[in-house]
């Protein structure tokens, strides 16, 4: 029996094994990802990302803890860490912190080196998420560093993004400096029994009034109304434009995950979210830009991987030498190897 049988027969074993292969990128593991591919499509992939020492891990566990016993759902969660200095593989602090689902089989936690990837995630966590969709998990958690660009690619990876925060890190507001504001489904202010956490939602709120149309302005009997949407509740909020397409402010929610608070209505929010992507079309939408970037990443390694076979080493490195004489400039070089590879 092949991995891909075995796993969609629900083998954890398999399963176990089968990841290892992705995450090594082995002949045997890029096979079963195509047979698997048919099978996927069906999981909600929720993203959490922020700043280290937000309680992401804690987060985490308590929204798995949450689907299982109230939903009955399968969960699978991928927590990208920090390469090992010493080894280059995953550092287990998440297992040990998401102890508490432990001894459920329909639960299964995965932790992955990024690799000294500077992005943060690791090429194989799409791969990973698919074999995980196509065992047939309900929702995939994956749990990013929160390291720069992570916060990109896991807003490009998952259907739901949660921006996690906490009051009381020098900066009013870490998210603010990455940008990742604008990537955000829902704002997450953990710790919130922690002082200063007004101030925290205070500055969110006004950041979001910047990045996204939280009031409607009208003229009514000649004189100015304005109709607020509530962040808090997550509402779908018309757009300034003609379009009758509706956008959705993130809402902030507020949780104390070490003592399980909030974690229900951060439950609610979510489904919320679901919700309004299936209704104006948000989830196709996101499930082909998912796509499209993991389709582009596959063709750009697979074409650079094409050159270089077709290229002498010898020819590379003359011109790699030339532009750090800066005799010649790398768009120069570029053309040079491009009509080289023609003849």
């Amino acid at each position: 029996m092949t991995y891909s049988q075995a796993v969609l027969n629900g083998d954890r074993l398999a399963l176990a094994r089968l990841l290892t292969q992705v995450e090594n990128n082995t002949p045997e593991g890029r096979a079963a990802l195509i047979e698997l591919f048919p099978h996927t499509g069906k999981a909600h992939l929720i993203g959490v990302t922020g700043a280290p020492g937000t309680g992401k891990s804690t987060l985490v566990n308590q929204l798995a803890l949450l689907y299982r016993k109230v939903k009955d759902w399968r969960v699978a969660i991928v927590a990208v860490d920090p390469s090992s200095p010493f080894t280059g593989g995953a550092v287990l602090g998440d297992r040990v912190r998401m102890r508490d689902l432990s001894g459920d089989s329909e639960v299964f936690i995965r932790s992955m080196a990024t690799r000294g990837s500077l992005g943060g995630l690791a090429q194989s966590t799409a791969n990973m998420v698919q074999v995980f969709d196509a065992a047939g998990f309900d929702v995939v958690i994956i749990e990013t560093v929160g390291a720069g660009q992570s916060e990109v690619d896991v807003a490009r990876l998952a259907h739901t993004t949660l921006v996690v925060e906490a009051p009381g890190f020098g900066d009013d507001i870490q998210a603010i400096k990455a940008g990742i504001l604008e990537i955000a489904d829902i704002l997450v202010i953990n710790k919130a029994d922690r002082p200063g956490v007004d101030n925290t939602e205070k500055v969110l709120k006004s950041m979001l009034e910047l990045a996204h149309p939280t009031e409607r302005v009208f003229r009514h009997h000649g004189s100015t109304m304005r109709t607020p949407f509530d962040q808090t509740k997550g509402e779908p909020a018309p757009k300034q434009d003609s379009s009758s397409a509706l956008m959705w402010i993130p809402p902030i929610q507020r949780t104390v995950s070490i003592e399980s608070k909030g974690i229900v209505e951060l439950a609610e929010a979510i489904a919320r979210h679901v919700a309004h992507l299936h209704q104006n079309g948000g989830w196709v939408l996101r499930e082909r830009t998912r796509l499209e970037v993991e389709l582009e990443a596959l063709m750009l390694e697979a074409l650079w991987n094409q050159f270089l076979e077709k290229v002498p080493q010898a020819q590379y490195e003359s011109l790699l030498d030339k532009i750090v004489q800066r005799n010649i400039s790398p768009w120069e070089a570029v053309e040079k190897l491009l009509k080289g590879r023609s003849k």
